[in-house]
C-alpha cells in the first residue's frame, strides 16, 4: 500500500443523511483497509451535514453550493453559489492533491468531481438508486468508477457508460454487519426487549405524509405484544408525539438518531421510505417492510428501489397519496394482517438478507484503492 501513503480522498455531496452515510460507510473502511488515507469531506452548508458529520471525526468543510431552483432568482442564487464553490474546491485541490474524489450524488457533488476529473485525478462516484440522479447522469462521463447498488441500474444508464459500473452495494456502516443483541438494542433506544418492535421512519429529515398517517392507523389495530418506535424529524417529533397522545397510543418518538444499527437490530417491522440507504439498511439487517416512497420527484426514484424489494418479496410497495387519510386507508390492509402474521414477516426477513450487501463499503473502498493504484 506504499502508492497510497499521505494521501487524501475528497468526499464530495450532502444535504442528507442519504448522500452522507454511504460517504462516512466508505471512509470508514478506507481507514481500515489504508490507514495512510485520511478522507476530507466538502459537504453543505445545511445543519444535518453538521449535524451527522461532526460527531465521527472526521473532517470537514461546507461548500456555499446551492440546491438549483428554477426560477430566475434561484437560478442566479445557484450559479452564484456555483462559482463560489469552484474557487473553494479549487484551493482545497491545491492545498491537498488529493488522490481520489469520491462523488456521493446530488448537487454538491458535481463542481469536486467535474474539478477534479479535469486535473486528471481518479474520481468514481456512489449511485445507490436505481436510477441515477441528474447530477450523476451528468457526471457519470468524467468518472472512472460508477458504484451502484443494484443490478438494475444499467438498464438506466446509456450503453456507453455500462461498462464503468460495479455493482458494490450500498455502502453501509461497518456496524450493520455486527448488529448488536436485540436486548442491547433495546435497552439503549428505551425499548422494552420482550415487545415486538414496529419501526417508522421517514429517513433522517422526517417525511410529513408517514408521520401523519401511522398514528391513525395504528389506534385501529390490535397492537398487543408491540411497542412503536417512531424516528419523526428534528422539526416534527413534537407534534408527532401530540397525536400520539390524541389516540392514546404509547409510542417512542425520537427525532433523529445515527444509531440505526440499533434501531433495526430491535425492530420486527418497519413502515418506511425507500432512499437507498434505507434500503440497504433494511436488506442487511434482514428487516421485513412496508415502503412508503418518496412521492414527489420527478423520477420516481424511490418507487424503483422499493419495487427491487417488492419483487424479492422483502417488501410491501404502497404508494404515498400524498393525503393522511388517504393513506391511512390504503396502509391499514396491509399493516394489519402483517402485525398479527409471525410467519410472513420471517419470510420477508429472509428475502431481504438475501438481497443484502452488508460488504458493500468494503466493495466501493477497493474499487478507490485500485483506480488509485491505476491512475485512471
Amino acid at each position: 500500500m506504499s502508492e497510497l501513503s499521505s494521501k487524501t480522498i475528497l468526499m464530495a455531496g450532502g444535504g442528507t443523511g442519504g448522500h452522507l452515510y454511504p460517504g462516512i460507510a466508505v471512509a470508514e473502511s478506507l481507514r481500515r483497509i489504508a490507514p495512510e488515507l485520511r478522507c476530507l469531506f466538502l459537504c453543505t452548508t445545511r445543519e444535518i451535514d453538521r449535524v451527522i458529520l461532526e460527531p465521527i471525526g472526521f473532517e470537514f468543510i461546507p461548500q456555499p453550493i446551492e440546491r438549483p431552483h428554477r426560477s430566475i432568482g434561484g437560478l442566479l442564487k445557484f450559479w452564484k453559489s456555483w462559482r463560489e464553490t469552484k474557487e473553494l474546491v479549487r484551493k482545497t485541490l491545491k492545498e491537498r492533491q488529493p488522490a481520489a474524489v469520491v462523488g456521493l450524488g446530488g448537487y454538491a457533488a458535481g463542481v469536486a468531481v467535474r474539478l477534479g476529473a479535469d486535473q486528471k485525478i481518479p474520481t468514481a462516484l456512489i449511485n445507490p438508486d436505481v436510477i441515477p440522479g441528474k447530477a450523476n447522469q451528468y457526471l457519470m462521463k468524467h468518472a472512472a468508477a460508477v458504484c451502484c447498488q443494484f443490478e438494475e441500474t444499467r438498464e438506466h444508464v446509456s450503453s456507453s457508460r455500462r461498462s464503468k459500473l460495479r455493482v458494490t452495494g450500498c455502502p453501509i456502516r461497518a456496524d450493520f454487519a455486527n448488529l448488536p443483541t436485540r436486548a442491547q438494542a433495546a435497552q439503549n433506544l428505551g425499548l422494552d426487549p420482550a415487545l415486538n418492535t414496529l419501526t417508522i421512519t421517514g429517513a433522517s429529515q422526517g417525511a410529513a405524509t408517514i408521520n401523519d398517517a401511522l398514528p391513525p392507523t395504528l389506534a385501529q389495530i390490535k397492537m398487543q405484544g408491540w411497542q412503536i418506535l417512531h424516528l419523526s424529524g428534528r422539526s416534527h417529533a413534537e407534534a408527532v408525539r401530540a397525536v400520539y397522545r390524541t389516540h392514546n397510543l404509547p409510542a417512542r418518538v425520537i427525532d433523529f438518531t445515527p444509531a440505526m444499527a440499533d434501531v433495526w437490530a430491535a425492530s420486527d417491522l418497519a413502515v418506511s421510505r425507500s432512499g437507498a440507504s434505507t434500503c440497504a439498511e433494511l436488506t442487511a439487517c434482514g428487516v421485513p417492510s412496508i415502503l412508503m416512497p418518496y412521492p414527489f420527484h420527478k423520477d420516481q426514484h424511490q418507487r424503483l428501489n422499493a419495487q427491487v424489494l417488492a419483487d424479492a418479496g422483502a417488501a410491501v410497495l404502497l404508494d404515498d397519496l400524498r393525503d393522511a387519510k388517504e393513506n391511512a386507508e390504503k396502509l391499514l390492509p396491509l399493516l394489519a394482517p402483517l402485525i398479527h402474521d409471525a410467519d410472513r414477516r420471517k419470510t420477508m426477513a429472509q428475502a431481504a438478507r438475501t438481497l443484502g450487501k452488508p460488504a458493500a463499503a468494503d466493495a466501493v473502498a477497493t474499487v478507490i484503492t485500485e483506480l488509485i493504484n491505476s491512475g485512471r
